[in-house]
């Protein structure tokens, strides 16, 4: 195996053409370097220099030597640094799991702007699966992050994991509706309404929690259809086909002839998780997850901030009713 340092000697040797200024260069004894440069030569057993009582020169060999080791000198010293901004976490790939709400809530999103703008130089693959197949990622190490729906158990001895995001539902109806003209709903104006159910494709006790939740609300909803994702739901509402319910984070992609309506009395809300393995010794990890975190918070209290106008402009009956 060559040594780095011996490497050095011999170029700062070559470009001197000169054994003493070489040494008064490197700060060392001139003995101690001719005796460096000549172990090197023995151990490539190649004649690097031509020496003579005035200078040194580089033998053809040499020269040869000389271009491939400047090259694998420079590459050394970026690989040197390379590993240190790995290790303050500036550089590096990041491998994170998702849900679709991630997306919709904005959370992944958010996250991965202000990874961009504070570390441009970090590569990111990005996996859309279910909850389980993270979790399975994390314990594998295939994956850095996951965002999942369903946290690993509170004993789980591998993963640990924080709540990003708790968000309230939405009830989704189309602009002609008579409900959409009331100012305020009630559990009993649901009951007799035709519902299109998203049947998360996550697991089936998102939707058990969710009757669940809408018969202690005071209602059973009389589902006519079934989507497998939210956005589809919105498009059937649009389509006049029967009312949903959608998570708040999809506000803002509602399509034409949609209204959305807050509902203060019913409780349900849909968790995002982020879900990280114990054991990490990469800082780009643990930073990234705070960055969600923060986001996350600060995305909260925005919320918090804007809900009197948020409510208004998701509540535009004409003439109220009740």
């Amino acid at each position: 195996m060559l040594d780095i340092r011996q490497l050095q000697y011999f170029v700062a040797v070559a470009e001197e053409e000169h054994v003493g200024r070489a040494a008064e260069r490197l700060h060392i004894s001139q003995s101690p370097l001719s005796r460096q440069i000549a172990q090197l030569e023995e151990k490539l057993g190649l004649t690097l220099f031509e020496r003579s009582l005035q200078r040194i020169r580089l033998t053809r060999d040499g020269r040869t030597f000389l271009t491939e080791t400047r090259a694998f000198l420079v590459h050394a010293t970026r690989l040197e640094a390379m590993a240190r901004r790995l290790g303050r976490g500036d550089e590096g790939g990041l491998c994170i799991g998702y849900i679709d709400n991630a997306m919709h809530a904005g959370v992944l999103p958010d996250g991965l702007r202000t990874l961009r703008a504070e570390r441009p130089q970090v590569h990111v693959a990005l996996y859309n699966l279910h909850s389980a197949e993270q979790v399975e990622g994390l314990r594998q190490r295939s994956l850095d992050i996951a965002l999942l729906c369903e946290p690993p158990a509170p004993d789980d001895a591998d993963l640990d994991c924080a709540l990003v995001r708790s968000e309230p539902m939405l009830l989704a109806l189309p602009d002609a509706h008579p409900l959409a003209a009331l100012a305020m709903l009630a559990p009993a104006d649901l009951a007799a309404q035709d519902w299109i159910l998203v049947r998360h494709k996550e697991t089936a006790l998102q939707h058990d929690n969710f009757i669940a939740e809408c018969a202690r609300a005071g209602f059973t909803p009389r589902v006519r259809m079934e989507a497998t994702e939210p956005m589809t739901a919105l498009g059937l509402v649009g389509a006049g086909l029967g009312i949903a319910m959608v998570q708040q984070g999809l506000r803002h992609q509602a399509p034409p002839g949609v209204v959305l309506r807050e509902l203060p009395w019913f409780s349900y809300r849909t968790p995002l998780w982020v879900a990280w393995h114990r054991i990490n010794l990469r800082p780009l990890v643990a930073d990234f997850r705070a960055m969600l975190l923060a986001g996350a918070s600060a995305a909260v209290m925005q919320e918090a901030r804007m809900t009197p106008s948020m409510t208004s402009s998701m509540t535009p009956p004409t003439t109220p009713q009740r």
